[in-house]
């Protein structure tokens, strides 16, 4: 076999789940025809492929922003040309736990913006909803369209040592990464033309026209062609590319703040002919940023007068205001609980077990354990403000503790789960490196659609279980196989 060079160096990682070799380094049958292909191809051409990727995210610029001592530094985002590979029925059950999720997510906060039942009930402590930042006492008793507070999610999942997938995070109120599926499959079709089709990969390349579709639906004017705009904070965010990229493929106006004004309670377009009332708008700026007049007085991202001109109803706004509070880290803990309260079944999808530090035991056991934990700050995304306990010096431990009991609620704590690995391209070999997934659904009138795939995310250190782009990581295709 040519190829069999790649796989020499490739050692299973004790106690991880090789997503392309059994435990007895036998190739998994949904890699199969992966496998076999690269053991046909030279290093020479799997090199040209690489440099072919890396030419082409150079050339369509994409890239993220990476913040770093209040300096922004855009990079090309990291690309391993060897695909995720998932099966029909794997796929199936993550869709399927994913929906009863959402749905369960989405009936919580219309509750708690509206009667409150699930706190009456004790099911989620009520300071845990009102201590959160992201809790809008300006969204209580505001109807939002059809019910659907969550219209975009990202839910983010791991798979531990025996294979068994959990939910590491929700996000669901502006969720990133979407651009990236899809230019990861767009330059995976350049680079392995053949082989998508004859491995019957499902297509990704839906997504932009449900979510057209979904906005359009969501216009309070009953007009056959609804104006739709993305508003962007601007050049400046590191997801600038990403939107861009949604409003081009939606064909839709991509705005800043200042080319939108409200007057008598609508949202107008700043165009070249005059002003254009806006039916619907698909938010890419943070809750705090989008109504001087209500939120932070000193954003020049958002609209003045905004949030008055949605609370009559007269603009449609994604997703809505406030999910915040339902993706909290602390509120996490109480997915499961939410699943059984409203739907009355058994969660699918499981938690990873997670502490509130806000509780003297939990916190006295984490605090006793920590050189196997992973901490994290409730509201914080993108890998900042976490402490991997089995990485972390004795002096970056005990500095972390100091700022754990200034305010304990802001923190939880999650024992180290070993991520799966999966077969990563490297200086000529195939190696394992660790890799999350996250799948992104769609929510409107008519239900919830995923399309079957997402961001595939890679630690593409070695020992490494950040794969948060901003620590690093990079990406790769994930390929969602059609039922035999």
């Amino acid at each position: 076999m040519q190829g069999s060079q790649y796989f020499e160096k490739y050692g299973l990682i004790n106690g991880t789940w090789d997503e392309m070799y059994s435990e007895n380094h036998i190739v998994r049958g949904h890699y199969k025809k992966v496998i076999d292909y690269l053991s046909q191809e030279s290093a020479d051409d799997l090199n040209k492929k690489e440099e072919l990727a890396k030419r082409l995210f150079m050339t369509q610029g994409i890239t993220f922003t990476v913040y770093n001592s209040g300096e922004g530094i855009e990079k090309i985002f990291p690309f391993d040309i060897i695909p995720r590979v998932i099966t029909a029925a794997e796929w199936e059950f993550v869709e399927k736990g994913i929906k009863q999720r959402l749905t369960a997510l989405n009936h919580f906060l219309k509750d708690i913006y509206h009667n409150q039942f699930i706190i009456k009930d004790g099911v989620v402590p009520i300071d845990i909803v009102y201590s959160c930042p992201h809790f809008l006492r300006e969204m209580y008793q505001l109807n939002v369209p059809y019910d659907v507070y969550v219209h975009i999610a990202g839910i983010d999942l791991i798979r531990d040592y025996d294979g068994t997938f959990y939910v590491l995070e929700d996000n669901l109120r502006t969720p990133s990464g979407v651009s990236y599926m899809l230019e990861n499959r767009e330059i995976t079709k350049r680079l392995f033309p053949d082989l998508l089709p004859n491995c019957g990969v499902r297509s990704v390349t839906e997504y932009p026209s449900i979510l057209y579709k979904n906005l359009q639906t969501l216009s309070p004017r009953q007009v056959s062609n609804p104006t739709i705009v993305l508003l962007s904070p601007g050049i400046y965010n590191s997801a600038y590319f990403e939107h861009t990229t949604l409003a081009r493929l939606m064909g839709v106006e991509l705005v800043e703040g200042r080319d939108l004004v409200v007057n008598n309670h609508r949202v107008y377009m700043k165009t070249t002919t005059g002003l254009q009332q806006v039916d619907v708008i698909y938010r890419r700026v943070d809750d705090d940023f989008l109504d001087p007049l209500v939120f932070n007085p000193n954003s020049v991202l958002g609209v003045a007068g905004l949030m008055g001109a949605y609370r009559k109803g007269n603009v449609a706004i994604v997703n809505a205001l406030g999910n915040g509070v339902a993706d909290d880290k602390a509120t996490y803990i109480y997915v499961p609980d939410m699943i059984r309260y409203y739907l009355n079944e058994e969660p699918l999808l499981k938690n990873v077990p997670t502490h509130r530090l806000s509780n003297p035991d939990e916190r006295e056991h984490v605090f006793a354990n920590i050189n196997k934990m992973v901490v994290k700050k409730t509201n914080e995304s993108g890998g900042y403000g976490m402490l991997m306990g089995h990485a972390a010096s004795e002096e970056e431990i005990e500095k972390y503790k100091l700022e754990i009991m200034k305010d304990p609620r802001n923190f939880i704590a999650q024992p180290t789960i070993s991520l799966s690995a999966a077969p990563c391209y490297i200086n000529g070999t195939l190696q394992p490196r660790r890799i999350d997934l996250r799948p992104y659904a769609l929510c409107g009138p008519d239900g919830i659609e995923i399309v079957p795939g997402g961001l595939t995310r890679v630690a593409l250190t070695e020992g490494s279980l950040v794969v948060n782009s901003s620590q690093g990581g990079g990406s790769k295709d994930t390929w969602v196989l059609a039922a035999p």
